[in-house]
């Protein structure tokens, strides 16, 4: 795997956080070429930078590999800089972005298995330190992208992680939940090879799905029913017949509930 999937993996992250720059993506290169270097070196050691502070160990281990370093600056000069964007333009061109991003995933899955293990290792009762380390290993820059946007001078606290929760850090949580039945109990018995292949195939499959069929997340049918179910949404569409029935104004109920925060909005 090493350094053809490592290269993907620091391609694919450096294209992300080009992306997500967006218009500045010129500006920052050419005006803040440390600011751009820096950011693009913690979205690629972002798994092992948030496991190592979560974990209690030093955060500029992640960096301790030199080879993996001057990997990382190597794709980070490619996307960026090179001649006439002709590197920049491979790389998206698609069967080249399908080759890239079907390799990362398989980094992806090799960073929630590691971090799965690693935990497991320190915290060997603890399921749930487990599927943390493994979720944050392999999405890591997603939980960080708030502190990456902050490197170069934009704060968007409102798109933090646990807010806006994408389909690589779902299917990491997923990933990381099947590793540990794995594991640690008889659940799942089948052999850690073949758990593994098919983990890898899962996160390929649905990366391809999305590239070329634009199925971005198959998770949201089942958490519209299960938050419809459990987390009050079918009590709050039932309360508004039966309070008709009762012959409760279900709108003046709606705008007693509201009032509070209204009477401070006028306040103000």
């Amino acid at each position: 795997m090493y350094p053809f999937f490592e290269i993907a993996h620091c391609l694919v992250t450096c294209i992300s956080v080009r992306e997500d720059l967006a218009r500045d993506a010129h500006v920052l290169s050419r005006k803040h070429p440390l600011a751009c270097w820096i950011v693009c070196m913690v979205a690629i050691n972002a798994g092992s930078i948030l496991t190592s502070f979560l974990l209690g160990e030093p955060v500029l281990s992640a960096f301790k590999n030199q080879n993996s370093v001057l990997l990382a600056t190597g794709a980070w000069y490619m996307v960026f800089y090179s001649p006439f964007e002709v590197g920049y333009k491979i790389l998206k061109f698609l069967p080249v972005k399908l080759a890239l991003n079907i390799m990362k995933e398989v980094v992806r899955c090799r960073k929630v298995h590691d971090g799965v293990v690693y935990a497991a290792k320190i915290y060997p009762n603890s399921y749930l330190i487990m599927i943390i380390i493994g979720t944050v290993k392999g999405n890591g820059s997603a939980f960080l992208k708030v502190f990456e946007r902050l490197l170069r001078g934009v704060w968007t606290p409102e798109i933090t992680e646990l807010l806006i929760m994408n389909f690589p850090t779902k299917a990491s949580i997923a990933a990381s939940v099947v590793f540990v039945l794995n594991k640690k109990t008889e659940i799942i018995p089948a052999p850690n090879t073949l758990v593994y292949f098919g983990v890898a195939l899962f996160f390929v499959y649905f990366k391809i799905s999305s590239m070329l069929l634009g199925i971005h997340d198959p998770f949201v049918p089942f958490e519209n029913l299960y938050c419809a179910i459990f987390f009050g949404g079918i009590w709050d569409k039932l309360s508004k017949p039966f309070m008709q029935a009762c012959g409760v104004d279900y709108k003046n109920s709606e705008a007693l509930k509201d009032r509070r925060p209204e009477s401070a909005k006028k306040k103000e």
